[in-house]
């Protein structure tokens, strides 16, 4: 074998390496971009800026006065604001200990045809100064501070 083709194989073999651990990023990048959920206040789902019918994440506070155990004494209904438009959100599940009328609360799940939204997860925060990120950007968006 002269020295050009052993140069030529190893310039292909270090062209096929880079060309697979390429192949292999756009993969893992593809893959986390898919997992990534939006998030939306009650004012970009009343301006039905929201997917019905696709899973996002609701962000703001709970509504004073609003929470309400279901029939079945698991689940509840409850609003979410961010003091300009409010949503009514239904959780079949058991809420976190920390969740509070008043507090804030990222809700995950999908928004029906009727505009209520059903949750499949309920995150809650435990004290003002630490809001969760997405609540207290829906709160900063419509003007009150978290």
């Amino acid at each position: 074998m002269t020295a050009w083709q052993t140069r030529h194989r190893r310039r292909a073999v270090m062209f096929g390496v880079m060309a697979a651990l390429s192949a292999a990023v756009v993969l893992v990048l593809e893959a986390f971009g898919s997992n990534q959920v939006p998030f939306f206040t009650p004012s970009q789902v009343a301006q039905h800026e929201a997917p019905v019918g696709q899973h996002f994440r609701l962000a703001g506070v709970v509504e004073e006065g609003s929470v309400h155990r279901l029939g079945d004494g698991v689940g509840v209904r409850f609003m979410v604001t961010d003091t300009a438009q409010r949503i009514a959100v239904v959780y079949p599940g058991l809420l976190p200990d920390l969740f509070q009328e008043g507090r804030g609360v990222v809700a995950q799940g999908q928004l029906d045809a009727a505009g209520l939204f059903v949750a499949h997860e309920v995150n809650a925060d435990h004290d003002d100064h630490n809001t969760r990120p997405e609540a207290a950007l829906a709160l900063g968006k419509s003007g009150v501070r978290p």
